[in-house]
């Protein structure tokens, strides 16, 4: 009882650290930014302001609440990101924009610095210590340009980030992806290839019956396999089976003994093969207890005896 409680734990526990780690803060990354920000996109104070925006690359919400934005290496906990907020949860595959307006009091998204004259941007841990992401600030930027990951969440990060895949974006992306396709999409490209869908009923009828005909194949060769295995096992077991008369009953004596008796008798009713016999089973469908006499209420027979 004792094992099984300590192993229902331990699952619990594996469990739980699982669910955890589906939604921790390492995979959050700095993804984009823009420094000098005179005619791009507004606040929600319709103010050109500096931003910059993280990424969460897993395939689980994050909350970034509790972590820390800072622009000076000595001083990470210059930001506290403000826990509780539910717009601080950034789904799977999704962006969140900050505004470096150095305002921090119109919202959990304006911090208290600028990018402007900025070295760097840091994004550390909810312990203070941990630097999940780090870039390096380029000072050769135009304005209205923003600087970002070629491919979203991809290239280096970390507190040794070389700015490995980024570069000067050719337009701005604010909480959107860094990297689009450009020309036509597939479903596009197959309307004009088939404009009536013939060709896609062909494909989806080849499939079905394509499918079909492999499982045919493979229940026909399963059932073969079965039945081969199944013969294999009957001719092992009738190969070390042995039969001695001490383990056959009285009774099979007996039955077989009358069969034989009303196939040697001729006014007997017996099957016409003479290889095989039948015994068929005797049923005593009368019983006294049955009886419907036995069913009915008898009185008490009062018998007179005469004394001397």
């Amino acid at each position: 009882m004792k094992q099984s409680v300590k192993f229902i734990l331990t699952g619990l526990l594996l469990l739980f650290q699982v669910s955890l780690f589906g939604q921790t803060v390492v995979d959050l990354r700095l993804n984009e930014l823009l420094i000098t920000n005179t005619e791009d996109y507004q606040d929600d104070f319709g103010v050109h302001s500096s931003w910059f925006e993280v990424f969460n690359i897993g395939y689980g919400t994050v909350d970034i609440g509790g972590c820390y934005l800072s622009n000076d290496p000595n001083d990470l906990k210059k930001y506290p990101i403000p826990r509780g907020d539910v717009l601080t949860q950034i789904k799977p595959r999704q962006h969140i924009l900050f505004w470096a307006d150095n305002k921090p009091f119109r919202g959990s998204f304006h911090v208290n610095f600028f990018l402007e004259g900025s070295k760097v941007l840091i994004l550390t841990s909810a312990d203070g210590k941990t630097i999940l992401d780090m870039v390096s600030l380029p000072d050769n930027m135009a304005p209205n340009q923003s600087y970002g990951r070629i491919v979203d969440g991809e290239g280096s990060y970390g507190p040794e980030s070389d700015n490995t895949g980024w570069d000067a974006l050719p337009k701005t992306s604010p909480s959107t992806n860094n990297y689009t396709l450009d020309g036509k999409s597939s479903a596009t490209i197959m309307k004009e290839a088939d404009p009536y869908g013939w060709i896609m009923a062909v494909l989806a009828m080849s499939v079905v019956f394509l499918a079909l005909l492999i499982l045919s194949f493979v229940f026909k060769g399963t059932g073969k396999i079965a039945i081969n295995l199944t013969q294999k096992k009957a001719d092992a077991y009738h190969k070390t089976k042995k039969i001695s008369l001490a383990d056959i009953s009285g009774e099979t004596f007996a039955a077989i003994s009358m069969a034989l008796h009303l196939y040697a008798n001729e006014t007997e009713v017996h099957d016409i093969e003479t290889t095989i016999l039948t015994i068929g089973q005797v049923r005593k469908n009368y019983s006294p207890w049955s009886a419907k006499h036995q069913s009915l209420r008898r009185m008490p027979d009062l018998q007179k005896r005469s004394y001397r």
